[in-house]
């Protein structure tokens, strides 16, 4: 009698291996069914998504071949009972075993609508000829046994696409954008794309930013001034730009690290005024600016330009007036700024004048340029 109870017992504990196998999880043990564990993460600006997931594949055990028996058959259409737990009308958990879950760690969009940054099941339900639903739920759980619909936060349609053959279940990411990007499921011969949206993306920048500005990164002026930089090319949190353009001037830290005065940033300070629309005093900062160390020919042509192409003729004349004053041994910049304002406003003299002297002094690294100098004299001379 006792020999037969150790044995039932015996028999029993080996019967139950399998179930402990998943149960178990701090044991390193294969995962069931051989569907690997795998994870991918993917970057929208500062945005980090992380799907993580169980790769079946299509040849079972890497013999029995599956193609045309997945979709329909070995992945139920619709909302199917499968068997285990409380929920009788369940989608598919989007991969093998444990919950495929997808992590924001802000708020994004996913096919237009708003999702809070956290973790969320990840499910699919397949239709034959319709689009497919996506699901997020809040409430993760161990594969689709315990999905309640009261949980589901999102559902969207996505319209799956015809692919390459693709052995191993597997995510990704394509189209990405500095504030988007599309996530995919590729599986057989089916892809399932849905695009992720951070609306918000030169907000989160900013914040992150204002930390990182408290670190030690904030000891130096350059970044203050890329800061500022930042803010002006976004046109975003200006006025908090203006401080961040003066601190790399004159302060990042008080008693603990030194701005730095020079054209480069006096140049940063104005390109905010600007964009505040303080033209005058944008001005005076770039007259000062064209005084101070770092200023040269080049760099205030560049300024003269964008205050040409802003429609500014005249400001754009003095600054090249200037150029030309400051840097007498140039023969080139200062004079093709001028060419450049004269014609603009229609000095016809002074421009062809202007142009001369251009075009006998292109540098070498300039002479793809010189066609489109001489085109210039030409229209003007009437030819």
């Amino acid at each position: 009698m006792r020999r037969l109870a150790i044995s039932v017992a015996s028999s029993l504990i080996l019967a139950a291996a399998p179930v402990a196998a998943q149960e178990l999880s701090e044991l390193a043990l294969p995962p069931s069914g051989d569907n690997q564990r795998a994870e991918v993460s993917q970057w929208i600006g500062p945005v980090k998504v992380t799907i993580a997931y169980h790769s079946p594949r299509v040849h079972l055990q890497g013999v029995t071949d599956r193609t045309g028996h997945i979709w329909g058959e070995l992945v139920s259409y619709g909302f199917f009972d499968e068997g285990f737990g409380p929920s009788k009308a369940t989608p598919w958990r989007a991969g093998a075993n444990e919950t495929t879950t997808i992590a924001f760690s802000d708020d994004v969009r996913v096919e237009g609508k708003d999702v809070k940054a956290g973790t969320y099941g990840l499910f699919l339900a397949v239709q034959k000829d319709a689009p497919w639903t996506l699901i997020l739920s809040k409430h993760i759980g161990w594969g689709s046994f315990q999905y309640d619909s009261t949980n589901d936060i999102l559902r969207a349609s996505v319209t799956p696409q015809d692919a390459p053959f693709t052995e191993y279940l597997t995510y990704a990411f394509t189209d990405r954008l500095p504030s988007s990007a599309v996530g995919y499921l590729q599986w057989e011969n089916k892809r399932v794309p849905f695009k992720i949206d951070v609306p918000n993306v030169n907000a989160l920048y900013i914040a992150q930013i204002r930390r990182q500005l408290e670190s030690w990164a904030g000891f130096k002026y350059q970044s203050w001034q890329t800061a500022a930089q930042f803010a002006v090319a976004n046109k975003i949190a200006l006025d908090e730009a203006l401080v961040w353009a003066n601190k790399a001037i004159y302060e990042p830290f008080r008693n603990a690290a030194q701005g730095k005065q020079d054209f480069s940033t006096f140049a940063t300070k104005a390109s905010v005024l600007q964009a505040l629309g303080r033209d005058t005093d944008a001005d005076t900062t770039m007259d000062r600016a064209m005084h101070l160390e770092g200023a040269s020919a080049t760099g205030i042509y560049a300024y003269g330009v964008t205050t040409l192409n802003a429609g500014r003729k005249e400001r754009a004349l003095e600054i090249f007036k200037s150029d030309q004053r400051l840097f007498p041994n140039d023969r080139f910049w200062s004079y093709l700024g001028l060419a450049r304002a004269y014609t603009a406003l229609g000095d016809k003299k002074n421009a062809i004048a202007s142009w001369e002297v251009v075009l006998q002094n292109v540098p070498p690294a300039q002479s793809n340029a010189k066609p489109r100098f001489e085109a210039a004299l030409k229209t003007l001379k009437g030819g």
